[in-house]
């Protein structure tokens, strides 16, 4: 009996061993070398020696300081103002840039600022562009999220039916899922394009004519909400075959009782379908969290970051400094943040969505 026990171990771990191999060369040993690399001074390139400079890489890109200044003043005492009538405050350089009264604020920049009456709150930042990053990571994961999990939910319902074709449309909703996102990325520049996209053809002869083309990649205001819609599109299918999956392990006897009882379908869906699908949807909030602070491939297809940042995320800065840059430390950094706060957040999802006794 030990002998086949021990016979049964030793299959399971050799086809085991290959993908635990692929996990610890790709994945397991790269993280701890790019959080050993965070402490250095490493670049790709240099004659200089790797030297370890502790914390220095992380203050850079997380350096934050708030500055609260009064407007100018003439010497009367009132407030100079503008030809708008708009209160003048004193230059963010002459406070961040050789400043002996100010020391803490040497190097930083300005980001964006708060009035408060009178008085101007300044929020400065070490790296402004990686601040900008964080923000748009932040906002696409809270756009997609719900969005792309609610989308795909009632796409697995519309086509979780027994009707002539069905298979037909979860082919056609799965296809953008197969299709290579680089070039799902350039088909949409194309349709986005300010010049002759489709989009604004459509727009236009929708409209009669009464569209005003719309550079929707080159616009700030635009760029990083086009990209967004794109992104759900394109992954929408995949997560609706989760949520099938999920559809088709509810017994349909508790739906027979449902309809027996004379439940509509609004309380069908509260009370039979959605605690079904508890497990699943926890499944697919994570998931796509998890995707969506990995946004990459689309940026740098079809923004490379911009118009003025408004594009910039977290896994584009990694790369950009990493590579671009040959900061391997900087890169480095980031991609240690990028793992805490994707891991911070994937905890407090599962704790959120636990289940209760």
């Amino acid at each position: 009996m030990a002998s086949k026990l021990t016979q049964s171990n030793s299959a399971g771990w050799a086809f085991a061993f290959p993908g635990f191999a692929l996990m610890l060369a790709f994945i397991i040993l790269p993280f701890f070398l790019a959080f050993g690399l965070s402490f250095t001074n490493q670049r790709l390139v240099t004659p200089n020696p790797t030297e370890y400079v502790g914390m220095a890489n992380y203050r850079q890109l997380l350096g934050l300081r708030i500055l609260t200044i009064e407007p100018q003043r003439d010497e009367a005492g009132a407030v100079e103002r503008d030809d708008n009538g708009d209160a003048i405050y004193p230059r963010m350089r002459e406070f961040t840039r050789n400043n002996a009264d100010y020391p803490q604020l040497a190097g930083l920049q300005e980001w964006f600022s708060i009035d408060r009456g009178d008085r101007r709150s300044f929020v400065l930042a070490r790296d402004v562009v990686f601040m900008k990053a964080i923000v748009n990571t932040v906002i696409f994961v809270l756009i997609v999220a719900p969005v792309q999990g609610g989308l795909a939910l009632g796409l697995a319902l519309l086509i979780n039916q027994r009707l002539r074709g069905i298979n037909l449309f979860r082919a056609i909703y799965f296809m953008p899922v197969v299709v290579s996102i680089v070039v799902v990325s350039l088909l949409w520049r194309f349709i986005y394009s300010g010049q002759s996209g489709l989009l604004n053809n459509l727009l236009s002869g929708l409209s009669f004519g009464m569209f005003t083309p719309v550079d929707w990649l080159g616009n700030p205001s635009t760029a990083l909400g086009s990209i967004i819609v794109m992104s759900i599109w394109q992954a929408v299918g995949f997560h609706m075959v989760i949520w099938l999956s999920g559809l088709q392990t509810i017994s349909p006897t508790l739906y027979e009782a449902a309809s027996i009882e004379g439940a509509s379908k609004w309380q069908t869906f509260r009370y039979v379908t959605w605690p079904g699908l508890r497990n699943t949807a926890v499944l697919v909030l994570i998931v796509i969290t998890m995707q969506a602070f990995a946004l990459f491939a689309q940026i740098d297809v079809m923004t490379g970051g911009g118009p003025l940042d408004s594009t910039q995320t977290i896994v584009f800065q990694a790369v950009e400094r990493g590579y671009g840059k040959q900061d391997i430390s900087g890169g480095s950094a980031i991609s240690v943040i990028l793992f805490c706060i994707v891991l911070s957040i994937s905890l407090i999802q599962r704790y959120l969505t636990r289940e209760k006794s």
